[in-house]
């Protein structure tokens, strides 16, 4: 149950990372989208984060690390592309204030994540030998 919660926390961004993996030329469209520049450094580094955290956490290794290196990433690009307030009042603002606030939510799984990883760790599973 818990490798399939962290699963689900994570799909959005196996899936991100993928997709970017494999049509470059859109990844570094969706970076000069969002102003980044250069463009190219920016998609490789997102691509690694979004791979390597989401591993991170599926597998333990370091998992209190990839929770906060995605959160913080969310958190980043949450601000950057969602900025519903700019917006003029409608569906429009509507849809990206409802899409600002799921994204919070998720900073929020990945912080719980963190925090049960550092303070409630979970036992080597490790087989011990009786002699």
């Amino acid at each position: 149950m818990r490798f399939l919660a962290h699963l689900g926390l994570c799909a959005a961004y196996l899936q991100g990372g993928l997709n970017k993996l494999t049509d470059f030329p859109g990844a570094i469209g969706e970076m000069t989208h969002f102003g980044l520049s250069p463009a190219a450094p920016f998609a490789v580094l997102v691509i690694i984060l979004e791979l390597a955290a989401s591993v991170m956490i599926l597998v333990g290794f370091f998992r209190w690390l990839g929770a906060l290196g995605l959160g913080a990433f969310t958190l980043l690009a949450t601000f950057l592309a969602l900025r519903f307030w700019e917006l003029p009042a409608g569906m429009e603002r509507f849809m990206a204030a409802n899409s600002f606030f799921e994204h919070l939510g998720l900073v929020g799984g990945f912080l719980l994540v963190a925090w049960l990883d550092l303070s409630h760790p979970i036992p080597s599973r490790t087989l011990r030998l009786k002699t």
